[in-house]
């Protein structure tokens, strides 16, 4: 589940600008915004940010939007964080986790009872998330690492790094070398006779946290692909697309699209998807909307290709442990316990926040 992530705020597709908004063309950054009716998420991420780039405000919003991000109420109040993710004008990054560590630093006991290390697995090369190089080894290792000193915990933990995503199912969760995987997507389990194989084994044999990011997921073609005007999932029938290896097909096949539907390619990397689609042996780039559109920019191919403004997807992503673990009811409580208290609290929002604008801020 390797990844680079884009910048916040640079305009996305220049091949959508015809489709900049007209309901939500008042809005800016560091302010609340009332939905209007027929209003998108992606045109309300536009008039603010010159992006239909939205992951940032689903991060800022992700409980009042439920699951209506793809059907907005009108009424509905949105937070439009500012452009280094600050939720207001006159909050600080970075504030939520020094309070929070402080307080458990002060309530931390000398004498703790020995308890044997919580042991994670992850892997490098899906930046900012998890990345031996990056701040505390990225975005979603700082999350775990919180999670074991938060709700009530104060559990020492090791965090190593295997480049293999598929050895981490196959192998190192289900012989118990490591306790827990650091992260995977949630296949939709209560439509299991849609999924394909590994979503299914996913399902049955391993146990989910609750979620520790949720991730759109955007849909890339040619500008002059057919495929181009798909305007449901079904119009993709046909279509070559390609997923990075590691990255679960499950929210496609949910919608009807497996083989022999579409054909499936599953390269290393996203940037190898990208190049795949610009040189037209894929149909269809899917993956989450800040990697495929740094992707295009990074090749300085934007004017290229056209993002799917009516169709995306969201994917949740958890911390898993095989069902076969001896202490997977313990050790999924305890970190269940520590990613409530940093919602609760809104250190999860200031973790991804602090995250993301530091590694643009190394981008620049």
């Amino acid at each position: 589940m390797p990844t680079a992530i884009r910048k916040f705020l640079r305009p996305a597709l220049i091949a959508l600008g015809a489709l900049a908004p007209v309901s939500a063309a008042a809005q800016e950054a560091c302010t609340t915004y009332t939905v209007q009716e027929g209003d998108t998420l992606g045109e309300i991420a536009f008039a603010a940010y010159g992006s239909y780039n939205y992951q940032m405000i689903f991060n800022a919003n992700r409980d009042a939007l439920g699951q209506n991000f793809n059907n907005l109420p009108a009424g509905l109040q949105l937070i439009l964080p500012c452009e280094d993710g600050r939720l207001t004008a006159d909050s600080e990054l970075s504030a939520v986790i020094a309070a929070e560590t402080e307080k458990q630093e002060t309530t931390r006991s000398a004498d703790r009872p020995y308890a044997p290390k919580l042991k994670f697995v992850t892997s490098n090369d899906w930046k900012p998330f998890t990345d031996q190089s990056l701040p505390g080894g990225g975005i979603y290792v700082q999350m775990a690492a919180t999670a074991m000193q938060r709700g009530g915990n104060d559990r020492d933990y090791t965090i190593n790094y295997v480049d293999d995503w598929g050895s981490h199912i196959e192998t190192l969760l289900p012989t118990n070398a490591f306790d827990m995987s650091i992260a995977w997507s949630r296949p939709d389990c209560s439509r299991i006779d849609l999924l394909g194989e590994f979503a299914v084994k996913m399902c049955t044999e391993f146990d989910f946290s609750l979620p520790i990011y949720e991730v759109a997921y955007s849909y890339h073609t040619l500008i002059d692909s057919k495929y181009a005007e798909a305007r449901s999932f079904g119009d993709y029938a046909g279509a070559r697309i390609c997923r990075p290896e590691g990255w679960p097909t499950s929210d496609l096949e949910v919608e009807g699209l497996s083989e022999p539907t579409v054909t499936f390619l599953h390269p290393k990397t996203p940037m190898e998807c990208a190049k795949m689609l610009l040189a037209g042996e894929v149909d269809l780039y899917s993956i989450e909307i800040e990697t495929s559109t740094a992707n295009f920019e990074a090749l300085g191919a934007t004017d290229k290709v056209a993002l799917n403004p009516a169709l995306a997807t969201f994917n949740t992503h958890h911390i898993v442990i095989s069902k076969k673990n001896p202490r997977a009811a313990e050790y999924m409580e305890m970190v269940n316990r520590g990613i409530a208290e940093m919602r609760e609290s809104g250190e999860w929002y200031d973790l991804v926040a602090t995250g993301l604008a530091e590694w643009n801020k190394s981008q620049e």
